[in-house]
C-alpha cells in the first residue's frame, strides 16, 4: 500500500511529512520514559523481519492481486505502540530512500497509513480489548485478525482520501474506494492470521516477551526471541523474498482496474520533480533490484533483502538505544 508521488500533491504530502514527524517526536518522547533493554533489541530485529516480510507479496486468489503484511499490528504487539510507531518509520524511510519503494513526497502518507492505524488505533482499541475479553490463543487469534482487517482498511480509505484531496489524477474515486477496501479486507485477513500464528508461537514458548515483568526468565527468553527473529529476518529476506508473487499489489490492482494501468504518470511540478531525481541519483537498488539492467533479477531480490534488512535493523536499534541512553541520563 505504498503511496507513489504520482498520486500525492505537494500540499496534502507536505501536511502529512508535517502530522508524521509530529507523532514521530510524540512516540519518541514516551521512549525516554522507558527502560527496557530487552524490548529496544527486539525492536531492531522485528523491525529488519518486518521489512524483508513486506518483500513477500502473497496472491490473493481470484483476483490476480497481491498483499503483502503491513507489520504495524505485530510490531505493536511485541513493542508496544511508540517502539512499533518508530520501527514503521525506519523500515518505510529504508524502503524509500534506498529501494525507491514509496515516493518521497508521498512518504509521510505512508508512514501515517501504515503506522498509526495499526499502532495507535487497530492495536489498543481492537486487539488489546478482544485479546482481553477472549482468554487464550482464541483471544490472539481473533484480536490480530480482526485488527488486521481493520488497520488495512483504514490505511487504504485514506489513500483513497489524500488521492481525492490532492486533485492532480482522474480516478474514479467511489470505484477505487470500493475496490480499495475490498482487495484491502482480503489481504488484512491474510496478515491476521500470519500475525496470530506468530504471537501465538510466542506465547506458547517464550511468553515472558509478551510481558512488562523484568524477571531473569524474562531476560533469557528475550535473548531467544532476538535470535530467532533476526535469523528469521535474513532467510526472509535473502532467501523467501525470492519466490515472492509478481502480480500487483492491492493499491497498484485498484489503480489498474479504474484507470487501465497501474503506471500513473506524476505531475512535473518542482517537488515532484525533485523527489525523482533523489530516487534516480541515490536509490542504490530501486525496485529492489541492480541498477546495471544485465544483471540477475534474483540476486538483486536477494541482495536488497539482505542489505535493506541489515540497514533497518541498525536505524530501529539506533533510535532505541539513543533514546534509552538519554532516559538513563536523565
Amino acid at each position: 500500500m505504498h503511496m507513489a508521488d504520482a498520486l500525492v500533491s505537494p500540499a496534502v504530502g507536505g501536511v502529512f511529512w508535517v502530522v508524521s514527524a509530529y507523532l514521530t517526536a510524540k512516540s519518541s518522547a514516551v521512549l525516554k520514559k522507558s527502560d527496557d533493554t530487552g524490548k529496544t533489541a527486539l525492536m531492531g530485529v522485528l523491525a529488519a523481519f518486518v521489512f524483508a516480510s513486506q518483500m513477500i507479496n502473497f496472491s490473493i486468489p481470484g483476483t490476480g492481486s497481491s498483499g503483502h503484511i503491513g507489520g504495524g499490528l505485530l510490531l505493536s504487539i511485541f513493542l508496544g505502540p511508540e517502539r512499533a510507531f518508530l520501527s514503521m518509520v525506519s523500515i518505510l524511510a529504508v524502503q524509500a530512500f534506498f529501494f525507491a519503494d514509496g515516493g518521497l513526497l508521498a512518504l509521510g502518507c505512508n508512514i501515517f497509513n501504515m503506522g498509526f492505524f495499526p499502532c495507535f488505533i487497530a492495536y489498543p482499541f481492537i486487539y488489546i480489548k478482544l485479546s482481553e475479553r477472549i482468554d487464550g490463543t482464541k483471544g490472539i487469534f481473533w484480536g490480530a485478525v480482526i485488527a488486521s482487517i481493520a488497520g488495512l482498511i483504514m490505511g487504504a480509505f485514506f489513500v483513497v482520501l489524500q488521492t481525492a484531496f490532492s486533485g492532480i489524477t482522474s480516478l474514479p474515486l467511489n470505484m477505487f474506494m470500493l475496490l480499495m477496501l475490498l482487495i484491502h479486507f482480503a489481504i488484512g485477513a491474510v496478515e491476521g492470521f500470519a500475525t496470530a500464528m506468530a504471537v501465538i508461537y510466542v506465547y506458547s514458548k517464550m511468553p515472558g516477551v509478551l510481558t512488562e515483568s523484568k524477571t531473569e526468565n524474562r531476560h533469557k527468553e528475550m535473548k531467544r526471541a532476538v535470535a530467532v527473529f533476526a535469523l528469521l529476518a535474513l532467510m526472509t529476506g535473502g532467501l523467501f523474498s525470492f519466490y515472492a508473487s509478481s502480480s500487483p499489489d492491492g493499491l497498484e490492482w485498484s489503480i489498474e482496474g479504474v484507470a487501465g494501468t497501474a503506471e500513473i504518470e506524476a505531475p512535473r511540478s518542482l517537488p515532484h520533480s525533485f523527489s525523482a531525481l533523489i530516487h534516480e541519483r541515490f536509490a542504490p537498488l530501486p525496485d529492489y533490484a541492480f541498477k546495471n539492467k544485465a544483471a540477475s533479477e534474483n540476486m538483486g531480490t536477494t541482495v536488497s533483502g539482505v542489505v535493506g534488512s541489515i540497514i533497518t535493523l541498525a536505524i530501529a536499534l539506533a533510535l532505541g538505544m539513543f533514546f534509552r541512553k538519554r532516559n538513563g541520563r536523565q
